[in-house]
């Protein structure tokens, strides 16, 4: 058996949500470390929630993640298209197959009636579900409702007494008793499927042998399984990944973390660092390391290992894990990278690696290059963080004298605080805002070392 794993995210958002990222690399990595593959389907049947604009940012944020997928609506493949707008026909020859073989039925309700059920459903303290009015309709009276015109959905139709029962693989068995579970509606009046429809023929039709989503899909599962059993097609393998919380154990969202992963780009976060981060949320390298790559967690991956205690999102984790990555880039990579980050930066790469032994210890992102080397491009504002004029020009002095290696200007600086009677924090403190214009940054004279003795001196004389 060819294994075959999908994400099959909805265009309702501004981009790729880091949970469903999280998915996408576990769907991912089963995949390629059986030698199957992994494929992206757009479900966009609730066209009321469309974002213009979705899907490429999905896809391009899967491209930037390097989550690569095997087949796809970018890319097409045996399967297209890859769209359910697109492959609206078959979801209602499905659905009427469902009717006729009476596991389906026409519901002719209003909206009004729906929501008038509801509301008595609520002040009775019943659970929200469609009580089977339309059931009763005999099967010839509803088809010529149907063929004059009645707007109408068509709802599944579950047994009213047993058990549906599933194996999850991270879970094992769970089981729903049928009389709680919804005649939940397939195919709308407009001709769309619902969620469940869709995603039932689609993963059927396209192979898909392991689906793997968010744990809130589970109450769910019954539905699909008891349309899997009324096709009388095989049920693939199903798996519930935790979903992802706040350090509060809510769940994830944009009120409290960001949630796109576009988001996590333009914060400077490396594409390997958020795929090995998001590795570890529900499971664990075998050795217990908290760095590794892809490739790594490809080779000793299993999916019997994926716990099911909820994960935590931890931004501070994930910019340590970022800033371990920055460490052991090598200096043209993550040159490069950052050159492509931010466009304030020079491409001088003869500059740029003389800085980055100075800063790359000290960074978490890429955004944090330019706060700690701006000073090296530009010169800080005079009135940014003013020197004191009396200490910058004997500074001036003394280092206009100094061979301009580490050890002579710091000797020359501790003889000036010395003779005057000063401390030499002090002096060392107003040397660093003359040159960088901050109180904090990289390591000052290896900093000076760098912007040269004129650069420096040129910095302190205008405090003079």
């Amino acid at each position: 058996m060819t294994i075959r794993t999908r994400i099959a995210p909805s265009p309702t958002g501004l981009d790729l949500h880091i949970g469903n990222a999280y998915t996408a690399l576990i769907n991912s990595v089963l995949a390629r470390k059986h030698g199957g593959q992994f494929i992206v389907r757009i479900e966009d049947t609730d066209r009321t929630r469309l974002v213009e604009g979705s899907e490429q940012k999905i896809l391009s944020s899967l491209a930037w993640l390097g989550i690569p997928h095997a087949e796809g609506p970018d890319i097409g493949g045996p399967y297209a298209p890859y769209r359910q707008s697109e492959r609206l026909p078959s979801y209602k020859t499905y659905a009427e197959e469902l009717v006729a073989n009476g596991h389906a039925y026409y519901c002719f309700c209003t909206a009004s009636r729906l929501e008038e059920m509801r509301k008595t459903q609520e002040a009775n303290k019943l659970p929200p579900m469609y009580d089977g009015l339309c059931k009763a309709i005999a099967p010839d009276d509803a088809r010529k409702r149907v063929a004059a015109g009645e707007r109408h959905v068509i709802r599944m139709n579950v047994p009213d007494t047993g058990v549906t029962t599933f194996t999850d693989l991270i879970r094992g068995e769970i089981s729903f008793e049928n009389k709680l579970i919804d005649d939940q509606v397939l195919l709308k009046s407009d001709g769309y499927p619902t969620y469940h429809l869709g995603v039932v023929v689609d993963d059927h039709v396209m192979n898909i042998t392991h689906i793997i989503r968010g744990e809130e899909w589970i109450p769910s599962t019954p539905k699909h399984i008891l349309l899997y059993r009324f096709f009388g097609w095989d049920i693939p393998n199903i798996a519930h990944v935790s979903v992802l919380r706040n350090p509060d154990r809510s769940k994830l969202s944009k009120r409290k973390n960001p949630v796109w992963v576009s988001d996590y780009r333009a914060k400077g976060f490396l594409p390997e660092a958020i795929r090995n981060y998001l590795a570890g949320m529900a499971w664990s390298y075998p050795d217990g390391r908290d760095i590794f790559s892809t490739e790594e967690m490809i080779g000793v991956f299993d999916m019997s290992q994926l716990k099911t205690t909820a994960p935590i999102f931890d931004t501070e984790k994930l910019r340590w894990v970022n800033g371990e990555y920055i460490r052991n880039m090598d200096a043209a990579s993550l040159r490069s990278a950052l050159y492509a980050f931010d466009s304030r930066i020079p491409h001088d790469d003869a500059l740029t690696d003389r800085i980055l032994p100075l800063v790359a210890e000290r960074m978490k992102t890429l955004a944090e290059f330019w706060t700690l080397a701006s000073f090296f491009y530009e010169k800080p504002a005079e009135t940014e963080k003013p020197c004191d004029r009396n200490i910058c020009a004997e500074l001036a002095t003394a280092l206009s004298h100094a061979e301009w290696t580490h050890g002579a200007m710091e000797q020359s600086v501790r003889t000036l605080a010395d003779a005057k009677g000063w401390k030499a924090k002090d002096v060392f403190m107003q040397l660093r805002l003359a040159i960088t214009g901050k109180t904090v940054g990289p390591p000052l004279l290896e900093s000076m070392e760098v912007l040269g003795k004129e650069e420096s001196l040129g910095r302190l004389s205008r405090y003079i």
